[in-house]
């Protein structure tokens, strides 16, 4: 699957595009492309047909709206799914292995999960804005923030002195 995922990204990887983007750029750009539209479709499902638009209840202790509970159930899969892609497609050559890729890729999706929260908060609560679009607000910003810190922290390729 893996190399499969890197053909077509390579694929689209274009003559004018190799000037200005490094390969491995590109390459999280398109991975990332993948999981945020898998993300999104997936959000955007367990809002309006598992969850119904309804908020639930857990267990009698706490009530979570249906767009905060429908990020958490996106959020366990597309964990995984772009851990997997930033690994072995786009960072491929790191320098940092093991569990120690695992847990900062948690750290910087720790991050990612707080600016959701808050974003979904502000703009859904408190502005009034459409749950999905206000989603895709926040994906943007967590997009850019994900791949920096991404790149020069959890999958770095060199040393910083």
């Amino acid at each position: 699957m893996r190399e499969a995922i890197t053909r077509i990204a390579d694929f689209f990887y274009l003559k004018p595009l190799r000037r200005f983007v490094p390969q491995e750029t590109f390459r999280y750009a398109f991975v990332g492309g993948l999981n945020l539209l898998f993300n999104m479709v997936l959000y955007w499902f367990c809002f309006h047909f598992v969850l119904r638009k309804q908020d639930t209840d857990l267990f009698g202790i706490a009530v979570v709206s249906a767009p905060i509970l429908a990020f958490l159930i996106t959020f366990v899969i597309t964990f995984f799914s772009g851990f997997y892609l930033a690994r072995n497609v786009a960072f491929g050559r790191s320098e940092v292995r093991g569990g120690k890729q695992l847990f900062r890729y948690a750290q910087v999706v720790a991050v990612n999960v707080a600016i959701n929260y808050f974003g979904l908060k502000l703009l859904i609560e408190v502005c009034g804005f459409y749950p999905s679009p206000s989603y895709a607000v926040i994906q943007v910003i967590t997009t850019v923030f994900s791949y920096l810190a991404q790149r020069y922290y959890t999958f770095r390729t060199h040393r910083c002195s």
